[in-house]
């Protein structure tokens, strides 16, 4: 069972929502989700609760009477939505379940000198799990300085850049609702399906 994380020790850059956004990618494409909240303020699990019925459903964590959470049964995808501060021992953890990792990173100059350490320390432990890391750059402002500084940045790093994403109201809004990009009318958000495609296609490779 693929299992995507989505990680970045700073808070703020998109991590809840880019997981619901591959969580709703990979429902649409007909596999069974697991959307799983690791994060304390559990904002993942909040927008479950507010998907609409009638669109591709994705579950999350079954507990047991013994408080073990594990994916429900039938589960082909897990997406993993962490907090803020994930390292160490929590980070090992998380790596040891991974099949691939996502880092979104905002074209912030303190963004990027918080991940920096991060993924330096993402990448030392991929060397032992063979997990691949891809980039995503959110909420990008094209023609921007800070923009400038995070392509400078990302060109000096030894991961893929899969995508930059547009700042944009349309997660803002589809996130109030409980929904994604693929739970819409595609002519409402051709600019964002199209930005999102290589993410896709490396999802799925």
């Amino acid at each position: 069972m693929p299992v995507i994380v989505i990680a970045n020790p700073k808070g703020g850059v998109g991590k809840s929502t880019l997981s619901t956004q591959v969580a709703g990618l990979l429902a649409h494409r007909g596999h069974s989700v697991m959307l799983g909240d690791v994060d304390r303020q559990q904002s993942s699990r909040a927008w479950l609760g507010l998907r609409p019925e009638g669109i591709p459903r994705i579950a999350t964590w079954d507990i047991d009477q013994d408080h073990i959470a594990k994916p429900p049964k039938g589960t082909t995808h897990m997406v993993l939505d962490t907090p803020a501060g994930l390292h160490g021992k929590r980070l090992d953890e998380v790596m040891k379940l991974a099949d691939k990792v996502l880092l979104p990173l905002q074209p912030s100059i303190f963004d990027i000198y918080a991940t920096k350490a991060f993924l330096d320390e993402l990448l030392s432990r991929r060397k032992s799990h063979q997990v691949p890391v891809g980039v995503i750059a959110n909420r990008v402002k094209t023609g921007s300085l800070s923009v400038d500084q995070l392509r400078a940045f990302l060109e000096g790093q030894k991961v893929p850049v899969l995508a930059e994403l547009r700042d944009t109201q349309n997660y803002v809004q589809l996130a109030a609702r409980g929904l994604t990009l693929w739970d819409v009318s595609p002519s409402r958000v051709t600019r964002d399906l199209e930005q999102w495609q290589p993410i896709a296609d490396w999802l799925e490779r």
